[in-house]
């Protein structure tokens, strides 16, 4: 900082502002203020002035309050000026202006300038200094009446800065500058927001002088602009010349009239009466288009950037060398750069910053830490409780805060070290200030640091695009540029742990997660002198829930009564903006926006992670199954199918943002609010039915017999409309083959979507058909199995493997009627083709032998139907395990058929050995558990144990009662097992109770 100054002479740099806002604005930007014991002014002069003095990186500056607009006032200010301070090398004047909106370049290519931008004048015209003639009024430009061009100092850097790269820096610094402005309430310096830009043909005049275009209803047409269009905010910077006068363009006609003659590309009224008097150079922020209609709206904000802008452009400023020129000491440090208060309402994480202060201060070597979580989770407001307690314990440490969204906020940073820390070469136009700054801090003689990574989320910023290549530009390997040396540290704040994991290289990730009961306690005393709500404690969710209480003046008891209301009352509340402390002024405040700012990263990232995302947060948020993920990605047409190498990493991109979990029973739970916040966002994009039509055909495809009750939310979701829809809706009707009128609606919708013959119709009307089968209504299901193999033939053709399915299952029908002989004949044709097209030991294969072995029992060949039995059991075993169910259900019939043939003990071992199964795997009122019951009765029955076989034939019944219903074929079957075990006591009451 520059030494503090004791005379007049020492104030190298005048700023001179026409409106309060103005230098309020400029004042704001001052590093150090001297205007309490300053130098003496000339009063005896009788000047007039009043000024701020202070400093503004390495320069003396003083701030010139003008008495009044206009170019004649200040000439008056700036003559008044040099008297009291001789030694002036340069006038900047700052403030708002009106602007040009399009001019053409050298190279035919136009130039948009918006609501917001900046002018730097690198000449002046007097636009009202001229003769009236009769026919026009002509401006004088003789080289008597011009104001001439800038020095020779001043043309050296604003040809610097005309340059692509310097202009980028300088409208990155000024991003940094605008950050510290935000921060200062009564500024007010916001983003009036891009529809309040309106610019208007010039021809069309504003409705009413005085009042607003929204009050006077100005309706003319409005004129695109590219810019704004393309969501385009950060002001840009525009070197040109300045039109001044004393005379105020409120008309679109004149101001472009005027642009043509003299080629400026703004206008104002003060920079002609300051050009003749100092070495000068014009900075104003446009907040009008010089047209009648005019609004104040974006005049603070413009008065802002002017400031911003100008403070940027001292960077870059050398004043001419002078013998009387004050000599700037030489920082030695340490240095504190961390642009945030510390926050007084930070309570708890005390595990986390005990285990930072281990890791960070008393490490042997240099530490690198990353903190990861749910973005509001926290983070930020942790990395900088530490940094101040690490100023208060650690005073000889110096601590550096780099923001890391994007590189230009990176490189911002760096740049504001490298002045700071007045490190050799920064001002050199030539340096890559980011090498500058690293080898700086690797220094052997620099004292110890610990920089602090904020928002480093972004892999690709860091490490360059996935798949192994590096990028040439800084844009994707900023992580090349970070310092490493023993005397130095880095913290990195993340929501993204792949992110943390390699800036840390692998080493130290701490995760973060919601505060404690005791620690939401605290946080909300902090806030709201207590109160008992906690949403998800998050505590950005807190926070905002304390603002929202204070700024709307609600008691708690409302705040809870709105909260507890719906999902879409929280989503609305969590979507709130306000303001706290800590918080970097271009991340979004509001809960919903943090989370839809990761979603997009998300998307850039790797968007297959995104589209899983969107569609998880349309299921139950707990327990979403692998597969349901996989399907998705298999059913998608438009692109190749992605294998399980891009799935696992697309997960690990949802993982890594903490987003989603995986539990190791029962697949991934999704975060309650980040599944509302998801959902709000599809809505946003438009995206929402997309993806709810894309869940429904998943679900039907990969969970075909899944229960009712786990999807009827999905049958309830808003969709397209679509064909594909129709038919991804039928598939999951047709799927609850429990309910006959559900299958009804599915078969007819597929007919009427697809046709009578399509494939996914036919599969409708198969299923039906095993539902009448299942219910015992075997005429019906042997009609409709007929259409469906016919119809499957001329399609498919007879050994395609959905007509063979048909076949099975129509012998099965013939099996159940007792037509033995058909059955016989149609299972041998099935098993021969199944062998040939699928193989031996295909699942399929074997069920069909397996069915064919239960008509050889029924038919009393027991040696035939043991064989088949065994041999099947046996290929179940090695190819899906002893305690799958269809190996189960092959154990089940040999079992029956030791039964049949008198081979009573071998039977009861093997029924007790299925049943012990059954029921682990399958439940104990499961049909399959109830079928080996009833036959593990009649084995007892058989047995002569009577008491055995009655006490297991009620259970039984029992179930099926309750499960299957009374009137059941298999529940008959229990009744009438029942009733013979009665009679074989002498029960005869009991055993007619049950026959009726």
């Amino acid at each position: 900082m520059p030494r503090r100054p004791n005379t007049r002479t020492d104030f190298e740099i005048a700023v001179i502002c026409a409106l309060s806002i103005e230098a309020d604005a400029v004042e704001a930007l001052f590093d150090h203020h001297w205007e309490d014991d300053g130098p003496p002014y000339d009063k005896a002069r009788g000047d007039p002035n009043t000024y701020s003095t202070g400093a503004i990186g390495r320069h003396n500056v003083v701030l010139v309050h003008m008495p009044g607009m206009g170019k004649a006032s200040a000439a008056a200010v700036a003559a008044n000026c040099r008297a009291s301070f001789p030694d002036i090398k340069l006038a900047l004047v700052v403030g708002v202006c009106g602007v040009v909106p399009f001019r053409l370049g050298g190279s035919g290519e136009t130039t948009e300038t918006v609501l917001g931008d900046v002018i730097v004048s690198d000449g002046v015209v007097q636009y009202d200094f001229g003769r009236r003639l009769p026919e026009q009024f002509v401006t004088k430009d003789t080289l008597l009446d011009a104001l001439g061009r800038p020095n020779t100092e001043i043309r050296a850097v604003l040809t610097k800065l005309k340059g692509l790269r310097s202009r980028k820096m300088l409208q990155g610094k000024m991003a940094g500058y605008m950050d510290v402005l935000r921060r200062e309430p009564e500024l007010a310096a916001v983003y009036p927001g891009v529809e309040q830009d309106k610019l208007f043909e010039a021809t069309y005049r504003h409705v009413r002088d005085g009042i607003s275009c929204e009050k006077c209803a100005c309706n003319g047409k409005l004129i695109p602009r590219a810019r704004l269009a393309q969501g385009d905010r950060q002001p840009a910077v525009h070197f040109g010349l300045i039109a001044s006068g004393d005379t105020v363009i409120k008309s679109g006609k004149d101001r472009d009239h005027i642009a043509r003659e003299t080629g400026v590309i703004g206008f104002e009224m003060e920079s002609a009466g300051v050009w003749d008097i100092f070495p000068c150079v014009v900075i104003k922020g446009a907040c009008d288009y010089a047209d009648s209609h005019k609004t104040k709206t974006w005049q603070r904000y413009a008065a802002a950037v002017a400031a911003a802008c100008m403070k940027a452009f001292l960077d870059y400023w050398m004043p001419p060398i002078s013998v009387s020129a004050p000599i700037l000491e030489q920082p030695t440090g340490p240095w504190f750069l961390v642009p945030y208060p510390r926050n007084d309402s930070f309570v708890g994480r005390a595990a986390v910053l005990d285990n930072l202060k281990q890791l960070l201060v008393k490490s042997a070597s240099q530490a690198r830490v990353a903190l990861y979580g749910l973005g509001g989770i926290g983070k930020t407001q942790i990395a900088l409780e530490y940094t101040y307690r690490l100023k208060r314990e650690c005073s000889e440490m110096s601590v550096f805060w780099v923001h890391a969204s994007n590189a230009e906020r990176f490189r911002q940073a760096y740049t504001s070290i490298a002045q700071e820390c007045q490190i050799p070469g920064y001002d050199d136009p030539k340096t890559d200030i980011l090498t500058l700054v690293k080898k700086w801090l690797e220094r052997k003689n620099c004292c110890r640091w610990l920089m602090v990574i904020d928002n480093a989320d972004d892999t690709q910023l860091f490490f360059g695009q996935q798949g192994g290549f590096e990028t040439d530009n800084h844009n994707g390997n900023l992580a090349r540029y970070l310092p490493e040396c023993l005397h130095g540290a880095i913290l990195a704040t993340t929501r993204n742990k792949q992110a943390g994991s390699k800036l840390t290289k692998g080493k130290t990730l701490i995760e973060v997660g919601i505060m404690d009961e005791g620690e939401t306690d605290q946080l909300l005393h902090a806030q709201l002198d207590g109160i008992s709500v906690a949403p998800e404690r998050l505590p950005l969710a807190l926070v905002q829930a304390a603002a929202f209480i204070q700024e709307n003046t609600i008691d708690v008891g409302k705040y809870l009564e709105l909260l507890d209301g719906s999902d879409q009352n929280l989503i609305d509340l969590l979507s709130e903006d306000f303001e706290t402390e800590g918080r970097d002024s271009e991340t979004p405040r509001a809960v919903a926006e943090t989370w839809i700012l990761s979603f997009e990263q998300i998307q850039r990232q790797n968007a297959f992670a995104g589209e899983l995302l969107s569609l998880m947060s349309l299921l139950d948020r707990q327990a979403i199954p692998l597969d349901f993920l996989s399907r998705y990605s298999k059913q998608q047409q438009d692109q190749e199918t992605r294998g399980e190498i891009q799935l696992t990493k697309a997960l690990g991109v949802l993982k890594a943002f903490s987003f989603v979990v995986e539990e190791k029973d029962h697949g991934f739970d999704m975060h309650r609010l980040v599944q509302l916040v998801t959902r709000r966002w599809l809505v946003k994009k438009g995206k929402i039915r997309h993806f709810a039509g894309q869940a429904l055909l998943t679900v039907s495809h990969c969970y075909p017999f899944g229960r009712y009750e786990n999807w009827v939310v999905l049958l309830g979701s808003e969709g397209t409309g679509s064909r594909d829809e129709k038919a991804g809706k039928a598939t999951l009707l047709h799927s609850w083959n429990d309910a006959e009128r559900l299958q009804l609606e599915a078969a007819k919708l597929r007919e009427e979507v697809l046709g009578s013959d399509h494939i996914l119709t036919l599969t409708s009307m198969s299923n039906l058909a095993l539902t009448y089968h299942s219910q015992g209504r075997w005429e019906e299901a042997e009609k409709l199995f007929l259409q469906v193999i016919g119809t499957r033939k001329t399609k498919l053709g007879a050994d395609h493997p959905d007509t063979l399915a048909s076949m099975g299952n129509l012998a099965l029908t013939y099996h159940s009627r007792g037509r033995w002989e058909e059955a016989e004949k149609l299972f041998v044709q099935v098993i021969g083709t199944r062998k040939t097209k699928l193989g031996a030991d295909h699942p399929d294969t074997l069920a069909s032998m397996g069915n064919l072995a239960l008509t050889y029992h029924s038919r009393g060949r027991w040696e035939e139907a043991e064989k088949l039995f065994v041999q099947v059991i046996g290929t179940r075993k090695t190819k899906l395990g002893a305690d799958h169910p269809d190996t189960l259900t092959s154990m089940h019939n040999l079992a029956s058929t030791y039964l049949d043939q008198g081979r009573l003990e071998e039977a009861k071992k093997l029924f007790l050995q299925v049943i012990e199964t059954f029921k682990m795997k399958l439940g104990a009122d499961h049909p399959n558990t109830l079928t080996s019951m009833a036959n593990l009765a009649k084995t007892y029955y058989r047995q002569g144990r009577l008491e055995d076989a009655e006490k297991l034939g009620v259970q039984v019944l029992e179930t099926r009662k309750m499960k299957l219903g009374s009137d059941h074929p298999d529940t008959l079957a229990s009744k009438a097992n029942l009733a013979l075990t009665y009679l074989s006591q002498g029960r005869w009451v009991e055993a007619e109770k049950l026959e009726l």
